[in-house]
């Protein structure tokens, strides 16, 4: 018994400490909330850009806004000269006639801003000693300065009993007019040559079916090279420039593929190519069409009268690598114009012949230097203007001369020369 009693009491007490001490007040010490902290900014961009800053020339759709620099300087609207391109429009009609073709035109530009609100675009043309032709207004966009605006109008959008036979030299300008503000401002003018083939129609009643076409054959000297951003930052991220591509772009007349081979030489010497397991990699592409003057019918002969503008890319060439975390290639380390000062030569070859050759100069930055073509002719964007010596009888024959005369429709080249 006097166990059992000894049991019973230790358990009671035990019992009772533990429910004093359930009633006992515990203070837990208050955990303190994180402060937020402030995101980390980047390094700002250097300011030693390159004067090239092309927004991207990637296929482009209509009347779309995108960033530019080229107008950076300018309070008034301006054309980038490269941008304006004139086709002729073939109806198979003239004035109800079906045995008659006759022809309209389309034209496509690019205007650097500002573009007040109110403002339209419109393009006249003339036919020297007959006065006005046509009068047509072009979609219109309000651009803030440092973008710009491309449209296209005509064609189809001209009533056929516009149409004409006539052939010869052409006027137009583009022009802006503001009913808001009151004015009316001319942005561009122009002259184009128009020409015709017959088609390749063989019905009696094709006598008449001639396609027309403009000649642009002004262009085949004039090249481009440019540096382009990386598109997958923001406008105003300085990221977008610490690593451009290098481009250059050039004219071909003809029927031909992209399939053109472009070569870097430095010092008489090629460079920017990478190898893996003996083959070369990353090599360089020229199959981006910027542009092409088409005919809209068929023509005997056949592809004679095809212009077209072609970008080709070095994969294995970079301006700088300005990244925060510089990395070598899969393939090995980058060529870089910023180690590489000095002169270059671009030759282009296509089907195992050589068919272009251009120059160029970068300074000890990686940046290209400008010859002052570019500037001194406002052409209104960020590439380099130079001078391209054309090889062999790739293109068929052409007018060598034009550039003289002719270039940017009328508008030659001060200070251009050609090898």
């Amino acid at each position: 018994m006097r166990k059992r009693s000894l049991i019973m009491f230790a358990f009671m007490f035990l019992f009772g400490v533990q429910t004093a001490l359930a009633q006992l007040p515990i203070k837990i010490p208050k955990i303190s909330k994180p402060k937020p902290q402030p995101a980390p900014t980047e390094t700002a961009q250097p300011t030693s850009n390159p004067k090239p800053q092309p927004a991207q020339p990637q296929p482009e759709s209509r009347n779309e806004t995108k960033p530019t620099t080229a107008a950076g300087g300018e309070d008034q609207p301006t054309v980038a000269k490269d941008s304006v391109q004139v086709r002729a429009f073939t109806f198979s009609v003239y004035r109800k006639n079906y045995d008659v073709w006759s022809w309209v035109p389309k034209i496509e530009y690019r205007v650097n801003g500002p573009i007040a609100s109110g403002s339209q675009l419109y393009v006249e043309f003339t036919i020297p000693g007959s006065g006005p032709w046509v009068k047509f207004d072009c979609k219109t966009e309000e651009t803030q300065k440092g973008f710009s605006s491309k449209t296209e109008c005509g064609a189809r959008e001209i009533p056929e009993d516009k149409g004409i036979t006539y052939i010869g030299p052409v006027n137009f300008s583009i022009r802006m007019r503001n009913e808001l503000a009151g004015g009316d401002q001319t942005l561009f003018t122009g002259k184009m040559k128009v020409a015709k083939v017959h088609s390749n129609e063989e019905a009696p009643n094709a006598a008449n079916h001639f396609v027309y076409y403009v000649d642009h054959d002004w262009n085949l000297p004039i090249g481009y090279v440019f540096y382009e951003p990386e598109d997958r930052w923001d406008r105003d991220d300085p990221r977008r420039w610490a690593k451009p591509k290098f481009s250059l772009a050039f004219w071909t007349r003809g029927e031909s593929s992209g399939f053109a081979e472009p070569h870097l030489f430095h010092g008489g010497k090629e460079v920017g190519k990478v190898y893996y397991n003996g083959a070369e990699v990353s090599k360089p592409s020229c199959g981006t069409t910027e542009v092409q003057h088409n005919p809209t019918q068929s023509t005997t002969p056949a592809g004679q009268f095809i212009w077209t503008r072609w970008k080709c890319t070095f994969y294995s060439v970079l301006p700088w690598d300005k990244t925060a975390n510089r990395t070598e290639g899969i393939f090995g380390p980058m060529y870089l114009f910023s180690e590489n000062p000095g002169d270059y030569e671009i030759k282009v070859m296509y089907q195992g012949h050589l068919i272009r050759s251009l120059k160029f100069a970068v300074d000890a930055e990686g940046k290209l230097v400008d010859n002052g073509i570019a500037t001194a002719n406002k052409l209104g964007s960020d590439r380099v203007i130079v001078p391209v010596q054309v090889i062999g009888d790739q293109d068929g024959p052409w007018d060598r001369m034009a550039w003289k005369t002719d270039a940017f429709y009328g508008n030659p080249l001060k200070g251009f020369s050609v090898p």
